[in-house]
């Protein structure tokens, strides 16, 4: 393992952003980790983990210590009657972790499908899509504490997932370098098809025989045609988080807005998609110098080319300031702000 020195960033987040790092290091392996904790650049420095870099974007250049994490495996640790219990290290990319489960008929994460990143920063999203949520299958973490060395594993509980929410997002943030999770998947599926336009997609796909990948093609399939590749255009698919709002808020937007989607929550909240908002502001497919809201999402900001993260970051600020004047919610980022 090498660290080096003012290395671009550019390879390394979807938003293709042009930031620098004073230090850069690769870790591919649990020693290398140990290894890297000992050098004194490591513990002089402040420090950034990196995974797949598809969840953030880069408004400066990090002075410090940027690991990026890179460790390979998936492993069936063992089954019972009804499921299978697999662990997963954090540089395996997601896409690749649930293409594994379903060659192999473990099901659970199918409609996880295409979210880009690594398996490792899936629980500091606590990623979801489609009516499904990692906390649904999670079932531990295991971390090494930044500071100490310390080896130490959280349970779901201790993770305290909630709405593109853990511990490692904010009370733990920089505090540990997640290694491995750990997942309980179903023997039989649990099919989840009512969110969204899987169901309708399914249909014009003629599947008449449910099954764990086609579902997932068909979340391969609507997720193609929604979001841009941010191999070809960069991004960091949905920027904002969809809000909450009391069901007095959401009684007096429908009295305005009729039309206006709103899920009803558990809570007793209402949760309204930020893609509607924003596209009710009039940014869908706006484009402002070399960044914008995207033709067929408006919940994706892009990088056109060139742009800066200051750019983006302004974009985005302009965005939520107009959805406060026009409705009077706060929308908040999902995307991490380095």
């Amino acid at each position: 393992m090498q660290i080096q020195s003012d290395i671009s960033l550019l390879p390394f987040n979807t938003f293709h952003i042009e930031a620098s790092a004073r230090y850069f290091a690769e870790v591919k392996t649990f020693d290398d980790i140990a290894d890297l904790q000992a050098q004194a650049i490591f513990k002089e420095n402040k420090k950034f983990i990196l995974g797949g870099g598809s969840n953030m974007l880069l408004t400066k250049d990090f002075d410090g210590l940027v690991v990026k994490i890179s460790i390979p495996g998936i492993e069936l640790e063992r089954e019972d009657l009804h499921h299978y219990y697999v662990k997963v290290n954090a540089g395996v990319v997601w896409h690749q972790f649930v293409l594994w489960c379903i060659e192999r008929g473990y099901a659970g994460i199918e409609n996880l499908s295409l979210i880009p990143g690594q398996a490792g920063a899936a629980p500091m999203q606590n990623i979801g899509a489609y009516g499904v949520e990692l906390k649904d299958v999670c079932i531990g973490v295991e971390a090494i504490n930044i500071h100490t060395g310390e080896q130490v594993t959280f349970s779901a509980s201790d993770c305290e997932f909630g709405y593109r929410e853990s511990v490692f997002k904010h009370r733990y943030k920089d505090e540990f370098i997640i290694t491995r999770v750990h997942f309980r998947l179903n023997k039989v599926p649990r099919f989840n098809v009512s969110y969204g336009d899987i169901k309708a997609t399914l249909d014009e796909m003629k599947v008449f025989d449910l099954n764990i990948k086609a579902v997932s093609d068909a979340v391969i399939k609507i997720r193609s045609s929604k979001l841009p590749d941010p191999a070809e255009l960069g991004n960091a698919g949905s920027f904002f988080k969809n809000p909450t709002v009391s069901f007095e808020k959401c009684k007096e937007l429908l009295d305005k807005n009729p039309l206006m989607p709103n899920y009803p929550q558990s809570t007793g909240d209402v949760k309204i998609p930020a893609g509607w908002l924003i596209e009710q502001c009039g940014w869908k497919g706006k484009r402002v110098g070399n960044t914008g809201s995207h033709a067929r999402q408006a919940l994706v900001l892009v990088n056109y080319g060139n742009a800066t993260g200051h750019e983006v970051y302004q974009l985005a600020m302009d965005i939520k300031q107009s959805v406060m004047d026009k409705f009077g919610v706060e929308i908040n980022p999902e995307v991490n702000l380095i």
